[in-house]
């Protein structure tokens, strides 16, 4: 009876150990990682949408709020990003018989500094782009405007997040 006690109290203990490992949103965060620092990112492309950088770094720190238990600082966080936005253009897509454009691209880039404080062999600089196709007869502005920025940095943030802690 004693020998069947011990069994089950090591196979529930390797259980209870091998669930820590894994995490739902497919973050790699080592234990002692405990903070994270998101500096502001500036506009620095040469056309400059007003909006764009506060909406950016916010919706970068309200991510990773909401997908990982790391505390946000103004300093010294054991993660930290810093970057810009170098890219902001609109470009035409596809052409009517008329030779005027059906179809336009707006395209954000953003260059992204990442340090891993605790793990340095981590740290990375990359530039992360992408982009929203519109009709050419809408005016980029207002809705319109703020549909594409929603859909351009969901997934901008979501590339930086899995490059920076989900090792994708």
């Amino acid at each position: 009876m004693k020998k069947i006690q011990i069994v089950v109290l090591l196979i529930l203990s390797f259980i209870v150990q091998s669930c820590g490992i894994y995490s739902f949103t497919g973050t790699n965060i080592q234990p002692d990682v405990k903070t994270i620092q998101i500096d502001y990112f500036p506009n620095n492309a040469v056309l400059v949408e007003p909006s764009l950088s506060q909406k950016f770094t916010t919706d970068l720190q309200d991510l990773f709020l909401r997908q990982t238990n790391l505390d946000l600082v103004k300093s010294g966080g054991d993660l930290q990003f810093e970057g810009e936005i170098t890219g902001y253009k609109i470009n035409p897509m596809t052409a009517t018989a008329a030779q005027t454009a059906a179809q336009n691209r707006l395209t954000i880039t953003v260059n992204v500094r990442f340090f891993n404080n605790k793990f340095e062999d981590d740290n990375f600089e990359q530039s992360f782009s992408h982009y929203y196709d519109y009709d050419a007869n809408v005016i980029l502005s207002g809705s319109a405007l703020e549909d594409a920025f929603s859909e351009i940095i969901e997934r901008i943030t979501q590339d930086i997040f899995n490059a920076s802690v989900a090792k994708w």
